[in-house]
């Protein structure tokens, strides 16, 4: 079991895939103005990342290498398409709040990595695990930057109101920039900064060093 949970909780943190790797920052800036639409992103992404990682793990011998990116296409495209239909029959209304955000999925580099990366050279089982794991590294970002932005652009969470505004004869003041896509820039490159302080050994290491006065500088 702990190869397992290692591979679900390694994602979480050290290898997040948006705040480590800074893969999947479209949907990040776009769907992160409230929390619903962000939990539902995260589900959909999780979901096809998870089942287009066991499929494409299953039939990887059967997969010329010529065509292999193809393939992997065709099957996550398949996935999100049954996805982005299974909203449109039951979250109608969520589904037109993603508009086309669902659809990317598709595109999205997390995916395509996994499958690509991992899932090609490994069987079923542990790629579906790498594929859950990397799917709630993403949730994860995404539910934090979603409710930093909600909160403080409309005073809500899901929807509730948390902080009475002043329309409302309360004392809190919304603060619009946080509904606008910088925001989104703003709080994950905060974010990115603070798992670096946080953990250095994740920081990428210098390409130059620095020139001091006296000494030549080292390559």
């Amino acid at each position: 079991m702990k190869p397992a949970l290692k591979q679900i909780a390694d994602p979480l943190v050290d290898k997040n895939p948006v705040a480590v790797h800074i893969l999947g920052i479209c949907s990040a800036l776009a769907v992160t103005t409230s929390m619903s639409t962000a939990l539902t992103m995260s589900v959909a992404l999780t979901v096809v990342l998870v089942l287009a990682a066991g499929i494409i793990s299953a039939i990887r011998a059967h997969v010329p290498s010529q065509i292999r990116i193809i393939v992997q296409l065709t099957i996550i495209a398949t996935l999100v398409i049954l996805a982005d239909q299974l909203l449109q029959a039951f979250a109608y209304e969520m589904s037109q709040r993603l508009t086309v955000f669902v659809s990317l999925i598709a595109t999205n580099c997390i995916v395509l990595g996994r499958t690509e990366a991992y899932a090609m050279r490994n069987p079923p089982l542990p790629s579906m695990l790498d594929g859950l794991g990397n799917g709630l590294g993403y949730s994860l970002v995404l539910m934090v930057v979603a409710a930093i932005r909600e909160l403080f652009g409309a005073g809500s969470l899901f929807g509730v109101q948390v902080l009475a505004t002043q329309a409302e004869g309360g004392w809190f003041v919304p603060l619009r920039l946080m509904l606008l896509a910088p925001s989104a820039f703003i709080i994950i490159g905060l974010l990115v900064w603070a798992m670096r302080v946080w953990r250095p050994r994740l920081a990428e290491p210098r390409e130059f060093a620095l020139r001091r006065p006296g000494k030549e500088a080292r390559p």
